[in-house]
């Protein structure tokens, strides 16, 4: 485990990496995820089980040139973080492209939420809000374990706009004091977290443990769900977020339909940059009773 020299070197390494053009950055990314490629080999077997269990119909050869350009925008995304933490606010829209109607939330008189799936790109979305409407956000984070990281994270998340954040161990009250005050929530729910508040869904055909509370939330709030997608370009181009209409008929009042209608939303963003997405997440570690473990 890293301590904390080392995270402030990286840090460290990260600011000044941070004053390349994008595309010698998006560069070194690839670099760097090829060497991930070769380190990091238990998320390499976990990515490649993952695609074996949602792209069955590809080749291995298929799926695992899937898993290596992954692991290439994995890198870019590690490395962005310096952009992220250390860019002045002009550089970063002009990196930054949007695609529909950013300013939905700010406009709603109902209660909003962000929905945001695990694409590589996803830390983008911060900035893409705090910078480009109006409307404040409340974001549910995960203390990481290296104190050093943790503060600079949230210093770099914070810097622009009106944002608050509430650790996961606060619960959900925290987060809806927020929400009545006038923020919008911002909720990347599309991981395994377990049994509570769950149920099986297919996610690609394959039974995912899939969280209900969005769509309750959402339904007991009346809240208005705004997708929100970060795609990023090849070659450094920047980034698009595309910002599409209202989830049609999310929330409808039954929060098992809600989480096979978001599922399968899902599953078409991701097959339109299959290799964008998070597939070194052990999406389906929780499995129903008596399947064996996949992972």
């Amino acid at each position: 485990m890293m301590g904390r020299l080392g995270a402030r070197l990286a840090i460290a390494l990260l600011w000044l990496l941070h004053w390349l053009p994008l595309p010698a950055l998006a560069a070194l990314g690839r670099g760097l995820g090829a060497l991930l490629w070769r380190l990091a080999r238990s998320r390499k077997r976990i990515a490649l089980r993952n695609l074996a269990l949602c792209f069955p119909e590809k080749s291995e050869v298929e799926r695992e040139a899937l898993a290596r350009a992954h692991f290439g925008w994995m890198g870019q995304s590690i490395l962005d973080r310096g952009l992220l933490w250390f860019a002045p606010p002009e550089r970063l829209l002009r990196l930054i492209q949007v695609e529909g109607d950013i300013h939905q939330g700010a406009h709603s008189d109902r209660p909003v939420m962000w929905l945001l799936p695990h694409f590589a790109g996803l830390e983008w979305v911060g900035p893409a809000l705090t910078l480009m409407q109006t409307k404040p956000a409340v974001d549910v984070y995960q203390h990481q374990r290296n104190a050093v990281f943790d503060a600079q994270l949230m210093r770099g998340r914070g810097r622009f706009g009106q944002s608050a954040f509430v650790s996961r161990h606060e619960g959900i009250r925290p987060v809806l004091k927020k929400i009545r005050e006038g923020y919008g929530f911002v909720n990347a729910p599309d991981m395994d977290f377990g049994l509570k508040d769950s149920e099986f869904v297919p996610f690609f055909g394959v039974q995912a443990s899939t969280l209900l509370a969005p769509a309750k939330m959402a339904a007991s709030l009346n809240m208005v769900v705004l997708p929100l997608v970060v795609t990023m370009l090849p070659q450094g181009r920047g980034y698009r977020i595309s910002c599409p209409p209202p989830l049609s008929a999310y929330p409808s009042g039954d929060a098992l339909t809600d989480a096979r209608t978001l599922n399968t939303w899902l599953e078409a963003r991701i097959r339109e940059q299959p290799a964008q997405y998070l597939w070194v997440h052990r999406r389906f570690k929780t499995r129903p009773a008596g399947e064996p473990p996949v992972y």
